[in-house]
């Protein structure tokens, strides 16, 4: 390890002699801008017919970070890459002159450059820029990572994604992924007649989900604020107002554990529609999935045409598990029957939280194909408005995809005295011991009370989609800066 941390040091010191090197001569080691750089891949695009062997008088300017280097003396070979993609240069002292060739030659691998160069393909078939003349854009003072290393540290990959990236073109591809899908998403709401909003991220008061919150002071006003954990409530305060479909992408932050599928800080799609319900929201979520997938390019087995499978909650608890959630409407009697089943009952669980441990446990592994899991009891739906056919019930449904959550719909409850009962529901959980439960919101129940027209509204985690859409196990893997422990 001493070895290892020796070898290090002196590589740094190497490139910090080089930096002083160049300063010496005059050099800035990273200068202000390189104007009028075009992306790698838009130079390979111009030259994909060219025949190897021949050579062009176009002249392109590139720029980028030094990946490789082959040769020396006379003529050598280099691979620039930026995020587009990669490119061979071609050095060659009769083009650039000694002195200049050997500083380019001298460069480190990592360092940034900027290049003028002439396009050519090589005998071998190789597109490359012949280097007419180059500039350092930016010295780097630290070894870039191995490529295998970056690849296999799964540590470093996370709470040093810049490594990651640098090393590993699976990852940067994954984020342009992450990137696409969430312009895909604005671009179908928009053409929907949706429009983005903002609410507040700090909370007098949060709400919208079972969750625990994250709590900071405002100095300002002298008093304790929230980190939202749903922007429901505000959206919902739009369609009193007249907005009549909007939606918001941004942060959520729940003060939960770490697991493969959840992170504290995490990315929420929120609309709502006006004059909508549940399966109105259930049939514009599988299009605009289906938009998604076909957007990126998705190629693997899952098939998201429509209509998605549906299933009833109740039915889907009591096919998997024997258990009649709907029998069973006291805590204590579902624990019983729980327990009788040889099924895990958590000491300090309420009644809505023992059927989403049966949820959670034993229906949601199985909902491989694009699912809508639909009609839940109240108890676990404090905003969404009873069934029009089946007591005990909201119009509620949740979509699960590769055996996990990925949205969360309601046709929402706009009556303001229902709305009240169902606080005041929440306050008895919470006095019990329920540290998920919704807190009261009288600002909510008087903004419905001025009226709020049939509406319905969904969330969708957008991490959980964009490792759907990738392929990916861990919500790590599409975070760029996941929460990670000590």
């Amino acid at each position: 390890m001493g070895d290892e941390s020796a070898g290090s040091s002196e590589l740094l010191a190497a490139r910090r002699r080089k930096l002083e090197s160049l300063r010496a001569e005059g050099i800035e080691p990273f200068p202000h801008d390189f104007d009028g750089v075009e992306p790698i891949a838009t130079v390979r695009a111009a030259h994909a017919t060219l025949a190897a062997g021949e050579e062009t008088t176009v002249s392109h300017r590139v720029a980028g970070r030094l990946a490789a280097r082959r040769g020396q003396g006379k003529m050598a070979f280099l691979d620039l890459v930026d995020r587009s993609g990669r490119i061979q240069l071609q050095a060659r002292a009769d083009v650039l002159c000694p002195e200049p060739m050997e500083r380019l030659l001298g460069l480190d691998l990592g360092d940034l450059i900027g290049v003028d160069g002439t396009a050519l393909r090589t005998r071998r078939g190789e597109l490359t820029l012949r280097v007419d003349a180059f500039t350092l854009l930016a010295k780097s003072l630290r070894s870039p990572p191995e490529k295998h290393h970056g690849l296999t540290d799964v540590e470093t990959r996370f709470r040093q994604r810049e490594l990651d990236l640098l090393a590993n073109e699976e990852a940067r591809e994954l984020f342009i992924t992450r990137a696409r899908i969430i312009s895909t998403v604005r671009r179908f709401l928009d053409q929907e007649g949706f429009i983005e909003v903002e609410t507040p991220v700090l909370q007098p008061l949060y709400g919208g989900a079972a969750a625990r919150p994250f709590i900071t002071h405002y100095n300002a006003l002298g008093r304790e604020f929230y980190l939202r954990i749903a922007t429901e409530l505000y959206l919902k305060r739009l369609i009193v107002g007249g907005l009549e479909r909007v939606y918001e992408l941004g942060k959520d932050f729940r003060n939960e554990g770490l697991d493969p599928r959840h992170n504290p800080e995490f990315t929420m799609l929120e609309w709502y529609e006006a004059y909508a319900d549940y399966l109105d929201v259930a049939d514009r979520c599988e299009r605009l999935v289906r938009a998604v997938a076909q957007a990126v390019g998705y190629a693997g087995d899952i098939d998201f045409s429509a209509p998605w499978r549906r299933e009833k909650l109740v039915d889907a608890i009591r096919e998997r598990t024997g258990v009649d959630i709907m029998q069973f409407r006291e805590r204590d009697a579902l624990a019983a029957e729980m327990q009788a089943r040889g099924l895990a009952v958590p000491a300090q669980d309420s009644w809505p939280q023992l059927v989403d441990e049966l949820l959670s446990k034993h229906v949601e592994p199985t909902l491989i194909a694009p699912t809508f899991l639909l009609d839940y009891p109240v108890e676990l739906s404090p905003f969404a408005k009873r069934h029009r056919d089946a007591p005990g019930l909201v119009e509620r449904f949740e979509a699960y995809v590769g055996g996990m959550e990925i949205a969360n719909a309601f046709s929402e409850l706009n009556d303001p005295d229902e709305q009240r009962r169902r606080f005041d529901e929440q306050r008895a959980l919470a006095g019990a011991g329920d540290a998920e439960a919704q807190p009261y919101d009288e600002a909510f129940v008087q903004a419905l009370e001025h009226g709020m027209p049939p509406t319905g509204g969904i969330g969708i985690g957008i991490d959980r989609l964009v490792m759907v859409m990738t392929g990916r196990s861990s919500i790590r893997e599409v975070v760029l800066f996941p929460a990670m422990r000590d």
